[in-house]
């Protein structure tokens, strides 16, 4: 397999260089497209040991990102193995459903959200969220007038993206440290946050501050909508398994902490799904726990793995 392309997206998704959920699984996409076209092997059982090798490898990129692994495995469903050619040639044409789906929900999910923002009101966001910026650009695609109050999300500062790419859509943005989140809430009408995964108990993963910010929410009564791809939800939570919290490096936080300091810095954690009004899907607005029947009917390939 040539390494070119391949190589670099998973430099990109282990560095933080691609970030957010879906941006993420589309890279893995693009991943996967590069190593079915360039693995030169004839065999149809040995190319698929590759392909299957490739999969692992871009799931290990990081772990918390069921939408990167529900992308792959929708791709991988179900694929004859009676040729290297007809294993391409359906593996092309599912990584083009996948990239559809994604294109159509993010759509879908920018139009329904945004009926969520009214004229006048500051919206409070977190880190940064694809998801959520359509639904604000979409927003004011539809002439609304508000604006947004977000955190800069230490320690990788994402949150300073959210801020860049809303103000060159010609949103209004005040950018707050992290520690300034209640100031940010105070005068909050909506809080829209993004999800990284979604469990079968309902519990919604997203980056690290996120309960703490949606208890000082609470306190003011302001409604609080996850945004999310039905693709977030991870099927395997149902047979047991805990959607694993991302760890990332100490250095990120305190290059050169002293000896005796131990830095923790988690990446994710699970929010309250009580403390949540609703997931703002491409299938419409519901709470996070009655996502598993939906899913069941409408992506029933994502139990088969």
């Amino acid at each position: 397999m040539a390494p070119n392309k391949y190589r670099q997206i998973i430099k990109d998704i282990k560095s933080l260089k691609i970030q957010g959920a879906i941006n993420i699984a589309s890279a893995s996409l693009e991943a996967m497209d590069f190593a079915v076209k360039n693995t030169k092997i004839d065999d149809p059982m040995l190319f698929w040991k590759a392909i299957e090798a490739a999969r692992k490898e871009i799931f290990a990129t990081r772990p918390t990102e069921p939408a990167m692994r529900n992308a792959i495995n929708y791709v991988m469903n179900d694929v004859s193995r009676i040729s290297v050619d007809s294993i391409r040639l359906q593996m092309a044409r599912n990584i083009k459903a996948a990239k559809s789906h994604i294109s159509n929900s993010n759509r879908k999910i920018a139009e329904i959200g945004a009926r969520k923002i009214m004229r006048g009101s500051i919206i409070f966001t977190h880190c940064h969220s694809s998801t959520v910026v359509s639904i604000l650009k979409e927003a004011k695609r539809k002439g609304k007038a508000f604006e947004v109050h977000n955190t800069e999300t230490r320690p990788l500062f994402q949150g300073r993206k959210t801020a860049k790419e809303l103000a060159a859509s010609g949103i209004k943005v005040t950018h707050y440290v992290d520690s300034a989140a209640r100031i940010a809430l105070k005068k909050a009408d909506l809080m829209l946050i993004g999800a990284d995964a979604i469990t079968s108990e309902g519990k919604i993963i997203n980056k690290i501050g996120t309960q703490l910010f949606i208890e000082i929410a609470e306190k003011y009564d302001i409604p609080i909508y996850a945004c999310s791809d039905t693709w977030k939800f991870d099927p395997s939570t149902i047979w047991g398994e805990e959607e694993k919290i991302e760890m990332r490096s100490p250095k990120e936080v305190w290059p050169d902490a002293p000896k005796n300091v131990k830095v923790m810095n988690y990446a994710f954690e699970k929010i309250n799904p009580d403390m949540v009004s609703g997931v703002i899907t491409e299938e419409g607005v519901f709470k996070s726990e009655t996502l598993v029947e939906i899913l069941r009917e409408k992506s029933p390939w994502m139990f088969t793995y």
